[in-house]
């Protein structure tokens, strides 16, 4: 995808609310999507998605999770317009005060506990209110789609399963299965990319494509494996001290790490 879409792709409606802005290809993180910081003297920032429609799509899905959860008073980028054209879909949201824990110049002490009090909150929503379900039957399902319809990069696998096919790791994924589920309201992607920081304090969740009920270890096996990479690895048994008890399983934070080769 070019630096910046062709404005005839874009819907009309969408030309005239970026009318203006400049463009800005965002590339930390690892969406699929295009995702562009939109800049104007004297507008608010704005940031846009486009990615191609089709099964796999998520942007639709985006939307949806940000309204739900702005609805339970969790701070996270409003939505200002979902579109489709052109073979694309478009998300167009307002941006989240301060930087993400990854790339903000804070403590690795501060930015884990920043961290661990975000997803603990977030965990401590009632599933009951959540209408996203994922849990493991579901998210079996979407993997195996995912991997029959050609959606798994198996060059971006983790170390430890470079050069095993997808069909090998989605046959380990089914054998070594949890037999239980500690659920709560998951942001299914809980790196600290996606986590925002302003002033020292939590200001926001971004990239929530993928936000529902499944076990608290979706969130914790993410976590910990950013914060491995981005702040060390010594970091990682403090971070679930202060995120507290239930202690983690670490074959539950296996397990899901290995699920996210398919997503």
């Amino acid at each position: 995808m070019p630096n910046r879409p062709l404005e005839t792709s874009l819907p009309d409606g969408l030309r005239q609310l970026v009318s203006g802005y400049r463009w800005h290809r965002q590339t930390i993180g690892q969406s699929r999507a295009g995702v562009f910081r939109l800049a104007a003297d004297g507008k608010p920032t704005l940031f846009l998605k486009c990615e191609c429609n089709g099964p796999f799509a998520e942007r639709a899905d985006e939307a949806a999770r940000l309204r739900w959860l702005a609805g339970q008073g969790v701070a996270c980028p409003d939505v200002i317009a979902l579109e489709s054209h052109a073979g694309h879909d478009w998300l167009l949201m307002s941006a989240v005060a301060g930087e993400d824990l990854a790339s903000a110049a804070i403590d690795p002490a501060d930015a884990i506990g920043i961290m661990a009090v975000a997803l603990r909150d977030l965990h401590a929503l009632d599933i009951r209110s959540c209408p996203f379900d994922h849990r493991l039957f579901r998210r079996i399902a979407a993997a195996r789609a995912r991997m029959e319809g050609g959606e798994v990069d198996e060059s971006d696998f983790d170390e430890e399963r470079q050069g095993r096919t997808a069909a090998e790791v989605f046959a380990a994924l089914l054998a070594l299965r949890p037999a239980t589920e500690d659920l709560v309201v998951s942001h299914g992607d809980a790196c600290l990319p996606n986590v925002m920081a302003a002033e020292g304090r939590f200001s926001g969740f971004i990239d929530c494509g993928r936000l529902g009920v499944a076990d608290r270890h979706q969130d914790l096996a993410l976590a910990c494996r950013s914060i491995g990479y981005n702040l060390g690895e010594a970091w990682i048994e403090p971070f679930l001290e202060q995120y507290g008890p239930p202690e983690a399983e670490p074959a539950k934070l296996s397990w899901y790490r290995l699920l996210d080769e398919f997503f």
